[in-house]
């Protein structure tokens, strides 16, 4: 006999409610989550501004229609580009991510909340010149703070207890939801509507993690946040017009999230929401590495220093162990060739044997110009990555979220040198350190796309919290016109 199915709609998944809780009703009062907040935004305008340095990324940019022309739409930075903000969110996110050097949050799954910025922006400058053609006030700059602080501890505390990437999602899904709901409040949703919307975010058909793992490792891995910013903005508007959602888009047997993606496994959750993701958000300072192996690279320029102070060569080196957490050995312990640039970015191996070779690690060394010096394999060769239990623990340990690094190396004359490097200069436990590198890096960044004068006046604005806070979205952006 068949079985009858009962038609009678549930009452929303709990998860979709708590979040159109927290996004409508949630009133942000922590200073240290502004504060990191505008730092975060600095340093993210920056990453995007170096990538437009790069073809790969910019063939990428502009309108879907070259000369398409959007009145009152949102601006693109370091651009002319004036699109609608679906198109937007695109061209923002995949700047923003394409050289892996903006921020990154590290637990169960990983990701880089600051990539929600395409659609935070995107949406932000869109409605402010639409109010300002209608003699309405734009929204100011805090407004993106403000969204900002929700997208990231949305994406975060989603990332805590569960592991996308176990089940072979990639963690751009957890970027299209919270952008879903930030972009929803920002958008004058009501709350059943952003339950909507968030509903139509996970019923969407998600990203698989292929195009970050050999042997397909490519660029979409670069443009993959600008795809679920823009899909974000998407949903929303859709959600908007009053498309229907579905309420148990999580949970409903056999059709659900859950059951189709989740191994049957409903999320965890360690925390309530609030601004703690952003407060301990990892910034990528020094290099454009993936997050696991910036403490590897710290210590492998020690070791070339200590090096270079015996006499020694990286050439010497017999034998080189990389000492790390679990999470680094199953995405980025790679081996055999390096075909691309995505290749040798989330390679831990390419990423230890630059900086001993050269004293560097730069986006430019990621090139085929670079890649190309037979030194960089042989060296690679010589590196074994083991586990190291106690860095895997303190990695997860939310006191601590550490990630930690050891590099053991052996030496033709039977030297053996070893660094040890826990926390990287991005972790809020080395703030005072890392912040002043930070505005270098964004103040070298705007020198690499506007004149002087230019750099001035982003700067004056930039520099002054309240006066970021208090300019308007529309008036901000414009900064950035070329």
């Amino acid at each position: 006999m068949s079985e009858h199915l009962c038609a009678d709609r549930p009452a929303p998944d709990k998860v979709l409610v708590d979040i159109a809780d927290y996004v409508l009703q949630y009133q942000v009062t922590s200073d240290l989550a502004y504060e990191t907040a505008r730092h975060c935004l600095l340093d993210t305008l920056g990453c995007g501004l170096q990538a437009l340095q790069y073809p790969a990324c910019t063939k990428l940019l502009g309108p879907v229609v070259p000369g398409t022309i959007v009145p009152n739409g949102a601006r693109v930075p370091g651009t002319s580009f004036q699109l609608d903000p679906v198109r937007a969110a695109f061209n923002i996110g995949a700047m923003i991510r394409w050289l892996d050097f903006n921020d990154t949050w590290l637990a169960a799954e990983w990701g880089h909340p600051s990539d929600n910025l395409g659609a935070i922006l995107a949406v932000a400058d869109w409605l402010s010149r639409t109010a300002v053609a209608h003699g309405k006030p734009p929204l100011p700059m805090k407004a993106v703070l403000t969204a900002m602080i929700k997208a990231h501890e949305i994406q975060g505390c989603l990332a805590l207890e569960n592991s996308f990437n176990r089940v072979g999602l990639d963690h751009v899904l957890l970027v299209k939801v919270a952008s879903t709901g930030v972009v929803s409040q920002m958008l004058g949703l009501t709350h059943d509507e952003i339950v909507d919307a968030l509903s139509l975010a996970w019923v969407d058909g998600q990203s698989l993690r292929t195009y970050r793992h050999a042997p397909n490792t490519g660029s979409r891995k670069s443009w993959a946040a600008g795809d679920a910013a823009s899909r974000a903005v998407h949903l929303a508007l859709i959600a908007r017009t009053g498309e229907m959602g579905y309420p148990s888009a999580l949970t409903a047997k056999t059709w659900g999230f859950y059951d189709v993606s989740f191994r049957g496994k409903p999320f965890q959750f360690q925390r309530p929401y609030g601004s703690y993701v952003m407060e301990n958000v990892l910034f990528k300072i020094r290099f454009p590495a993936e997050f696991h192996a910036q403490t590897a690279v710290e210590a492998a320029l020690a070791i070339r220093e200590r090096l270079i102070s015996r006499g020694l060569t990286p050439d010497e080196i017999v034998r080189l162990t990389i000492h790390s957490q679990e999470a680094c050995l199953r995405i980025i312990d790679k081996v055999g060739p390096l075909n691309n640039p995505a290749d040798r970015d989330h390679c831990v191996q390419y990423m230890v044997a630059i900086p001993l070779l050269f004293g560097r690690l730069t986006a430019a060394d990621y090139e085929d110009a670079v890649a190309a010096d037979p030194r960089i394999d042989i060296l690679r060769s010589k590196m074994k990555c083991v586990e190291e239990p106690q860095f895997t623990a303190d990695y997860l340990d939310p006191e601590k979220r550490s990630i930690a690094n050891r590099l053991v190396a052996e030496m033709t004359d039977g030297t053996i040198l070893s660094e040890t490097v826990e926390y990287p200069v991005g972790h809020r436990r080395r703030r005072a350190e890392g912040i002043p590198l930070l505005h270098e890096k964004f103040r070298a960044n705007l020198a690499g796309r506007f004149s002087p004068k230019q750099q001035h006046e982003i700067l004056k604005v930039s520099s002054d919290p309240k006066a970021l806070e208090n300019c308007p979205v529309n008036e901000y952006l414009d900064l950035y016109v070329t």
